[in-house]
């Protein structure tokens, strides 16, 4: 109980002081191998007055998994698992000993779980999660040696606790190397049938049944994620169309102004306010023919998302601009959404020099 309210905790407190989270979007797939530690199964035979705990040894595990992950840090995923575990052996209460075991215990089921991934500024992107299931445990021939053993295959609902961390591999775009930890818990106990060839209880050759009580495992895995469908690299820009031939004399140079955002952010800045004002300024001072307001966007959203902002974005300067004096009729607003990149980047990249609006005095 105690470990469990300490990763609860821990989740809790790991939520408010996180950065931005990192955006998985679309479907992934994901599989897992490593080690198993179930922690010792209470247990009592109904045969005989026997009580105590079942201790196991550290074995191996498999997981795999599909998700969906909604380009926030939140993801969902149907997982399934397969944890082995070596018995050791019989710590039974009382005078009765202990009794060495040979077999052991497969737990395996689905599971729903939740997800949260995070960017800490970091080369991997912590996450952690939870989810509920069913888990069923089966176990094989415990003392084969011995005139006893008990089988069988019985469920029991089950959630877990995850933490883990993910390494995006930058030349494989979607593929992620990952390692968590599990905490499961399985609530309910359960009742194996037992066989007992000295005749115990009296009158009952065929035996009877073994109480195994609720039981609780740690896993340690690695292995990798992959997102399908990921977006290739962003296209370059469309070269810009030759100026058309003009008589003399020239018309002078245009002015341009940059206004940058914060990430995902449409809100101006004391500093953006500023170059707008400077802007309106220089607009009624200079022979002003048109006043061009143009939003742009980095990579890290969905195309559809990014145009949005972007139009935000200008539509927010140019209302600048109207408060600041200028007409809205001598005001041409576009938006570009993550199109024209001012730092060519790849799909999924925050760059902070392509969140801007540019002002174009012509």
């Amino acid at each position: 109980m105690k470990l469990r309210l300490a990763l609860a905790a821990a989740t809790c407190l790991a939520l408010p002081i996180a950065a931005h989270a990192q955006p998985v979007t679309g479907p992934y797939v994901s599989l897992e191998g490593g080690t198993s530690l179930l922690n010792p199964a209470p247990f009592d035979a109904r045969y005989a007055v026997f009580t105590g705990k079942v201790l196991f040894k550290n074995s191996y595990t498999g997981a795999g998994a599909i998700g969906y992950g909604f380009g926030n840090g939140v993801r969902v995923e149907l997982a399934g698992n397969w944890y082995r575990n070596t018995a050791a052996k019989f710590d039974l209460d009382g005078d009765a000993g202990n009794s060495t075991l040979a077999g052991g215990s497969n737990t395996y089921g689905p599971m729903v779980n939740v997800l949260y991934d995070f960017d800490a500024g970091l080369p991997v992107f912590p996450y952690v999660g939870a989810g509920v299931g069913y888990q069923y445990q089966s176990f094989d021939s415990y003392l084969k040696s011995g005139p006893n053993a008990f089988a069988g295959d019985k469920g029991s609902f089950a959630y877990n606790v995850i933490a883990g961390v993910s390494y995006p591999v930058a030349t494989v775009p979607g593929l992620s190397i990952v390692a968590d930890y599990k905490f499961t818990q399985l609530v309910e106990s359960r009742n194996y049938g037992e066989s007992y060839l000295g005749g115990l209880p009296l009158g009952n050759p065929d035996g009877g049944t073994v109480h195994v009580g609720q039981e609780s495992s740690h896993t340690f895995e690695a292995g990798i994620r992959y997102a399908l469908f990921s977006a290739p690299p962003a296209p370059p820009p469309a070269p810009a169309p030759a100026p058309a031939p003009v008589a003399a004399p020239a018309p002078a140079p245009a002015r341009t102004y940059l206004v940058f955002f914060d990430w995902d952010k449409s809100t101006l800045t004391p500093r953006a306010t500023t170059i707008i004002a400077q802007a309106a300024s220089d607009s009624k001072t200079a022979a002003t023919t048109a006043i061009s307001v143009s939003g742009y966007t980095d990579t890290s959203g969905t195309p559809d998302y990014n145009q949005g902002l972007s139009e935000r974005r200008a539509q927010a300067v140019a209302g600048q601009l109207v408060t600041d004096g200028v007409p809205s009729s001598e005001i041409e607003i576009h938006a570009y959404g993550e199109t024209h990149l001012l730092v060519p980047t790849g799909p999924g990249v925050r760059e902070p020099q392509n969140r801007r609006v540019e002002i174009i005095l012509e």
